[in-house]
This record gives structure tokens, sequence and C-alpha cells, in this order.
């Protein structure tokens, strides 16, 4: 990590410090101002880097995930949610799941050709695909890059079916296309709210809009005829789980039909970026919630089996667990099932796509 980035705190950052990524071999430290002539600082600026993808649909093989495929036109995400999981996948592109994670974003421009190519593949059947399986797709760059709506336009002239989730109430300017799909059972739509507690929020999810502009997107959205649904993922013991009757109970008024949850759980190079923020940010409580996730995990703060790594087990899970049903149930949630339609799609050909 940087030496650096250990003596400061990058307000407007998830995480503080940036662990050496595994895939690469060497690692470079500043120990001394005078240690090296032409040292170069850290960037604290976000840069976007643009890449040429072979492929933007990819099959998911968990279980865990409610999703058979996800689309992803940007990799890395400047919300800066500390506990986010796809910063582990920024190390594939060399690059570090910490601070580089949100200052470095890979932006796949060609998405929507490719895209195209992807649904006219012989003997595609139309299957939901997820916007924003792995980050964002309403992250910041998508205000100035639009690729998100150019793939929901391709979507929508296809008419295939499409699940999206995101944090970010850049999504109210899509609201024509998506009520446009709606019309044909076509879309629906998951806001992440894990929390109600803005001070909470500026410092764990640090450019992520605010709780209550995203019950505004799930008010909005719904009133559009966009069947909604809410994530309240992750919960993190001890900091954010007693909120789940106030958050239940707010996204239902807003006309959320729908809510998930995940317990957090820290694999891979998350575990030191949240302890890290946890430390300097939450000191006397550091150990109670440190050891509560443990608690949900068999002692450690991740468990990768399926079936128990998303919801952990133990007490303090099931507790969870208990408290979400009842809340849920008591707010009318999780009743309607939503089944998109699949029956629609058509490849469109040059003359009908000129309407």
């Amino acid at each position: 990590m940087d030496v650096e980035d250990e003596k400061q705190y990058f307000k407007g950052r998830g995480a503080q410090v940036n662990p050496h990524n595994k895939f690469l071999k060497d690692v470079y430290v500043k120990e001394h101002d005078e240690g090296i002539d032409d040292w170069e600082e850290t960037d604290h600026k976000t840069t976007f880097l643009f890449e040429n993808s072979k492929t933007i649909v990819n099959k998911v093989d968990s279980p865990d995930v409610g999703m058979a495929y996800s689309l992803n036109p940007y990799q890395g995400c400047e919300h800066g949610c500390t506990y986010c999981y796809a910063r582990n996948s920024h190390q594939y592109w060399g690059y570090s799941a910490g601070i580089e994670f949100e200052r470095k974003i890979i932006v796949k421009k060609d998405a929507p050709e490719l895209f195209k190519k992807f649904l006219e593949k012989k003997g595609w059947d139309a299957t939901t695909i997820s916007l924003s399986g792995n980050t964002d797709c309403y992250q910041p760059a998508e205000r100035k890059f639009k690729l998100t709506r150019q793939l929901l336009e391709i979507a929508l002239e296809y008419k295939q079916p499409i699940g999206m989730i995101t944090k970010n109430s850049l999504i109210l300017r899509d609201i024509d296309i998506l009520s446009e799909m709606a019309k044909l059972n076509l879309c629906m739509v998951y806001v992440s709210i894990n929390s109600l507690n803005e001070s909470l929020r500026q410092v764990m999810e640090p450019r992520t809009t605010t709780a209550k502009q995203r019950l505004k997107v799930v008010e909005e959205l719904s009133k559009a005829g966009i069947p909604m649904g809410v994530m309240v993922a992750p919960l993190i013991p001890g900091l954010s789980d007693h909120e789940i009757p106030k958050i239940l109970k707010a996204v239902a008024s807003a006309g959320a039909i729908k809510a998930g949850y995940t317990v957090v759980r820290l694999n891979g190079a998350i575990a030191q970026i949240f302890e890290d923020w946890l430390r300097k940010n939450f000191p006397d409580r550091f150990d109670k919630v440190w050891h509560m996730i443990q608690s949900c995990h068999g002692g450690n703060v991740n468990d990768s089996r399926f079936g128990d790594r998303m919801r952990g087990d133990g007490n303090i899970s099931q507790m969870i667990r208990d408290s979400f049903r009842l809340h849920a149930r008591s707010n009318g949630l999780n009743v309607k099932e939503i089944n998109l339609n699949h029956s629609l799609f058509k490849i469109p050909t040059s003359q009908t796509s000129l309407f």
C-alpha cells in the first residue's frame, strides 16, 4: 500500500488504502521523501481508461446472486462503497482493489455495439440480463458517457428483458425508456438502500446519492409503472442492522413491492480495506462490529460457501433473517411475483430499426 495513504484521510473516498494487487509481482513504496528522485505522487483525481472488450454480457454461475447474465459498461466505481465485492475484480485489470478502484474507472465505449452482437447470436433465448451485476451502471461516469442509456435503448428495440440495480438517482434521467419497457413487462429495477443514516452513508458510500434521494427514485419509478424492489445490502451487524424496520417501512411507503438483503462479507482484499475504514471511522465500535461480522461467518469475516455466504449463519445472522422477514411481511413486501416477458424478443430488421 502507499505509505502516504496511511498518513491522511481522503475525504470523498471510501477506501483509504491501496492493498497490494496479488496478481502483480512488484510493489513500490515511498519510505523517505529523499529516497527516490523522481517519485510521482498519488493522483487523487478520477481518471477514465478506455477498454476494447471482446464481450460485454457475462454468464453468472453463482446461485446466490439472483441473475443469469450480467452486463457492466464500467469497471471500477467512483461511488467508493467500502464493502463492495466488485473491488477484487479490479485487480484483474492490474489495479488495486482500494483507492484505485475508485479513481481508475474503465469505460467500455464499445458496449452498445457488443450488446447488439450478443443479442443477435443464434439461439439467444432472451433470458433476463442484469445491468450492474458488478459495478453500478449509473455511477458518476454515466453522466458523461451515457453508455447505460444506449444499452437500454437497444434493449427496448430488441424487446430484451432487463433487470437493474443502482444506488444513484441518475436513473431518473432514463425514466422515459424504462417506462416504455415496463409497459411491455421488460424491466425490473432495484435500488440499494442499506441505511437511512446520512452520517453513516457519507463515510461508507461517499459518492452515492442520499437515502432520501433513493427513496424518491423508488417513488418516481413506481409511479411511472416500473416494478420496484430494494436491496438492503449489505447489512453490517452492529452498525446498520438495527435499521431494518425503518428501511422496509420507508421503501414500502415509497412504492417498492420487493425487498432482499445480504449480510456483509469481506472476501479477498476487501477485508483489509474495510478493517482499515472501520478502525478509522468507528474506533469505539470496531471490536464489536468486527466480532459480530465474524460470528456471521463461522469465526471469519468471509464465508465462500454457496447458500451461506450472502446471508451468513449463526445466532446474529438468524436474528437479522427473522427481523427482515417479519418486517417485509408486515409491510406487504415480497407478495407479488414479477416475471418479465421473454416472448417479445425479436431482432429488428434494418428497415424497422429506422422507426
